[in-house]
């Protein structure tokens, strides 16, 4: 399955800032797991981020509440499940991995 991870920001920029580079840390540990595929800014960046993830959507939850955002009460996520019905050649074995 994969997930699409919406991260909102709750707090400011500025009680966002302390946790900034844990998160970047929390991104390059899940990427490197293969958990997530994707990971960005969304444009405006003061809206939030965007994850895919891959997996099973209870341990995708739980890694979402691992985020030092979430921790500290400036972020959080709403997960959408997505089944994916047709995938681009390109994509097929890196979706078939997880």
């Amino acid at each position: 399955m994969l997930h699409v991870l919406r991260l909102a920001y709750t707090g400011s920029a500025e009680e966002a800032e302390p946790h900034v580079r844990e998160h970047v840390d929390y991104l390059e540990r899940h990427h490197a797991s293969g958990a997530f595929l994707v990971s960005g800014q969304t444009a405006p960046p003061s809206d939030g981020g965007v994850i895919i993830a891959r997996g099973d959507r209870a341990a995708v939850e739980e890694i979402t509440g691992q985020d030092p955002f979430v921790r500290a009460g400036v972020g959080a996520y709403s997960v959408t499940t997505l089944d994916p019905g047709r995938v681009h050649p390109a994509l097929a074995g890196l979706l078939d991995a997880g």
